[in-house]
């Protein structure tokens, strides 16, 4: 089983791709060759974006305006790349968000929207997606999840239990489809340099060492060549490897006690 290679009616379809890590995987993905749709809610950025791909790769790039959480724009979308000719060969499920302060800081409303964005849609595009490439016996999915998806996180404590969907959902279905030409990468990035979490990031960056960071081109980049290793699970740099296997080896007590004073995001 490899990836499928390039083709004139292939796509890799990326969500979130208007900022940060999804703008990169778009780069990198046009980089190796591949015709790219982007998906996201701000269309002006996903334009933008998709003709720079165009002049410098000379690949397909589609912008396509599309609120994940939307059952029929999710359709829509899939029904455009169908109308054009073309199939999703690969499929990025990036898009993200995530609160960064107190469970009753942030109103019902909010904390839902993590849950449509982070699990509901990208388990629905998963499902979309897969029987056409069982069909043709070739695919890979490349889900985002995050470090915080190894432990309970008090303060994140919606947000770090969507990761951890992601990451059983993930591993669970790359051995459901063993063997049927498609493959199922999880990506756990720790802190990553992007819009993500706004001015409480900027906080956060400027009270922790450089070392413990990482660009989203430096992440878009490992996720991609994990994907293409097909590596069930890829945890960048190696201190996010310890931090995670540490957290889910240690006894949930005191990970959250650690957790609860060492962690500032919404303090």
């Amino acid at each position: 089983m490899s990836i499928p290679i390039p083709s004139e009616t292939g796509t890799c379809l990326i969500t979130g791709a208007s900022a940060g890590i999804g703008t990169e995987f778009a780069r990198q993905m046009a980089e190796r060759g591949y015709n790219v749709t982007l998906a996201a809610r701000r269309i002006e950025r996903l334009t933008e974006l998709a003709a720079e791909l165009e002049e410098k790769h000379n690949v397909r790039a589609i912008a396509v305006a599309c609120d994940v959480t939307d059952p029929v724009q999710r359709q829509e979308l899939l029904d455009s790349i169908e109308a054009r000719g073309d199939h999703v060969e690969i499929l990025i499920n990036n898009a993200g968000i995530g609160t960064d302060g107190a469970f009753l800081a942030d109103p019902l409303e909010t904390q839902m929207q993590q849950l449509e964005v982070n699990v509901v849609a990208l388990t629905a595009l998963t499902h979309m997606v897969v029987p056409g490439m069982m069909e043709r016996h070739a695919g890979a999915v490349l889900n985002v999840a995050s470090t915080a998806g190894f432990q309970p996180m008090p303060r994140q404590a919606v947000y770090a239990a969507t990761k951890a969907y992601v990451l059983s959902f993930s591993q669970g279905l790359s051995q459901e489809f063993k063997g049927t030409g498609i493959s199922f990468t999880v990506l756990c990035p720790g802190p990553t340099r992007t819009e993500f979490f706004g001015e409480a990031q900027q906080a956060l960056e400027n009270d922790s060492p450089d070392w413990a960071w990482q660009s989203a081109e430096d992440c878009a980049r490992a996720g991609i060549d994990a994907m293409f290793k097909q590596k069930r699970v890829y945890i960048p740099k190696a201190v996010n490897k310890i931090g995670a296997y540490s957290a889910k080896l240690s006894p949930t007590k005191v990970t959250l006690e650690v957790l609860d004073r060492v962690w500032p995001v919404g303090k």
